[in-house]
């Protein structure tokens, strides 16, 4: 994959990422807030729940801002877009579906 388009899909995925970690943590504030207001009697768990999975989500997405750090590393390095089990290459299609890909299709199949 050409060294500009993956800067191109690596700058794209991490803004992405970013926008919707700073959502989650907005609408956490939110729900916390609503949650405190005096009124109608509700689920005192659902507050909890929520907070729960919103945790979740948000350790899930800093896990895919590291694996993007890893990427970019990758890229300075001369790296990228091949396996880093194996050194084979990844092919482009994967790599534009997802660019912090760092094993092959098959690679990723066979460490689940």
């Amino acid at each position: 994959m050409d060294t500009a388009k993956a800067h191109e899909l690596l700058r794209m995925d991490r803004a992405r990422t970013q926008q919707l970690l700073l959502e989650l943590t907005a609408r956490g504030k939110e729900d916390r807030t609503a949650a405190d207001q005096p009124g109608d009697m509700f689920d005192s768990a659902g507050p909890l729940i929520d907070e729960g999975l919103d945790n979740s989500v948000a350790t899930e997405l800093q896990g895919h801002l590291a694996a993007i750090e890893r990427a970019e590393r990758r890229l300075e390095a001369g790296t990228f877009g091949y396996s880093i089990r194996s050194g084979v290459p990844i092919p482009d299609d994967r790599l534009e579906a997802d660019p912090t890909a760092e094993l092959t299709i098959e690679e990723a199949r066979q460490a689940e």
